[in-house]
């Protein structure tokens, strides 16, 4: 029903092609209704489709952030969904991402608040890297890409030091490892030890079990680069 309804919709506003578009987002929507099932993330819950329809709305704006689409961008996301939910689902998802990249408006406070509402802190760090992901896929990341990272990552309400440590682990700098553990250069053995402790305990994989797997496999990919970082600056002592 949903998807003749969209289509009757989208001929009412692009004719044909509009009926086609319309046909194909209904379907899709069909689908991952009949397949609904809550993550749970904590205290909260957010179903898969509200999560991963918001989470390729995101990946648009990173992908249109320097005012060009580039295709390594594309199919990185689109490898990753295929990585972790199979070809299939993956082909029903993008064929919405081809949707959301041609939007010319997309409401970044609503996208992010029903993460803020309905995932915990953690996830919202791995979304973050994963967006990092995507803005890096094509070997830079640009100004424009960064202040829409910092964008979001404020909408997603995080801590600016996690945003600099994530942000390290794309853009390269002298200083990357003393970021990724968020600490300072002339920092001691002791307070390195401390600070990689603390990283260990918000980006363990362990963390996110249960919950979807890309944001797992984000974390285990930041849970390797704060070990790499704390053994480069521990060589250093």
């Amino acid at each position: 029903m949903i998807k003749w309804l969209a289509a009757i919709l989208g001929y009412s506003f692009l004719r044909f092609p509009g009926a086609i578009l319309g046909f194909f987002v209904g379907s899709f929507i069909e689908l991952l209704s009949k397949n609904s099932i809550n993550i749970r993330t904590g205290s909260y819950s957010i179903k898969p489709e509200k999560f991963e329809l918001n989470l390729l709305a995101l990946s648009a704006m990173i992908i249109k952030a320097d005012g060009k689409i580039q295709q390594k961008e594309l199919n990185f996301v689109r490898n990753f969904f295929i990585s972790q939910y199979g070809k299939d689902r993956a082909d029903a998802i993008f064929r919405s991402f081809n949707t959301e990249i041609k939007k010319d408006v997309q409401h970044m406070d609503e996208l992010t608040s029903v993460f803020v509402q309905q995932t915990r802190y953690e996830t919202r760090l791995q979304i973050l890297h994963f967006l990092f992901g995507i803005a890096n896929a094509d070997g830079s990341i640009s100004d424009s890409e960064l202040q829409k990272l910092s964008q979001i990552a404020s909408g997603l309400r995080l801590r600016m030091p996690d945003f600099e440590s994530i942000k390290a682990m794309f853009v390269k700098n002298t200083n990357n490892a003393y970021k990724i553990l968020e600490v300072e250069p002339n920092a001691s053995e002791n307070e390195i030890k401390a600070a990689y402790r603390k990283m260990v305990k918000k980006y363990h994989p362990d963390k996110l079990r249960g919950q979807d797997p890309a944001m797992i496999k984000g974390a285990e990919e930041k849970f390797r680069e704060v070990q790499k970082a704390y053994e480069t600056l521990m060589n250093k002592k």
